[in-house]
């Protein structure tokens, strides 16, 4: 939980610091590498919480029933546990992707000289007036793309039986 509870500054500044001492003796600045891990890093958390609180209101008696019925380990997990966390996964993933998209300040200390995020160039292009138009642009094709995932998340945890709304 705790990459949930600290800010984004202590975060940053904490990732920065254990790249210098971990990467730089390897020969590894930062750069693109160190971005995505540290955004994996904190957003990793918020798909875990997601599947473990799904996980645990899971009855243990249909992976038994499974096997009862003569299906392997592997088999009872694939065929019936793993597709019960399913929407909890989705819903992970998409809350990651916004904190992730979200944390200009973990990219800031995480990404070396020349890296440049999509957000990292919003957040430097919004003071110039010449780019006004353009960063409205990006923003609104983003806010467009981001129906999308969302649309599908909705229509894959809605009820398909078929039945009316009662």
């Amino acid at each position: 939980m705790l990459p949930i509870a600290l800010p984004g500054i202590v975060t940053g500044i904490a990732l920065n610091s254990a790249f210098g001492t971990v990467l730089e003796p390897l020969g590894v600045g930062l750069g693109m590498f160190t971005v995505v891990v540290g955004h994996a890093t904190f957003c990793i958390v918020v798909v875990f919480n997601n599947v473990v609180a799904r996980l645990r209101r899971l009855p243990g008696s249909y992976e038994e029933a499974a096997m009862d019925l003569g299906a392997h380990t592997f088999r009872a997990f694939w065929d019936i546990t793993f597709p019960l966390p399913r929407s909890a996964l989705l819903a992970g993933g998409l809350l990651a992707f916004a904190l992730s998209f979200d944390e200009i300040v973990v990219t800031t200390f995480t990404a070396g000289p020349g890296v440049q995020t999509l957000h990292v160039w919003i957040f430097n292009n919004m003071t110039r007036p010449q780019q006004a138009p353009v960063v409205n642009v990006v923003a609104a094709a983003l806010v467009l793309l981001s129906v999308v995932p969302i649309y599908a998340a909705q229509r894959l945890s809605s009820d398909t039986t078929g039945g009316g709304r009662v």
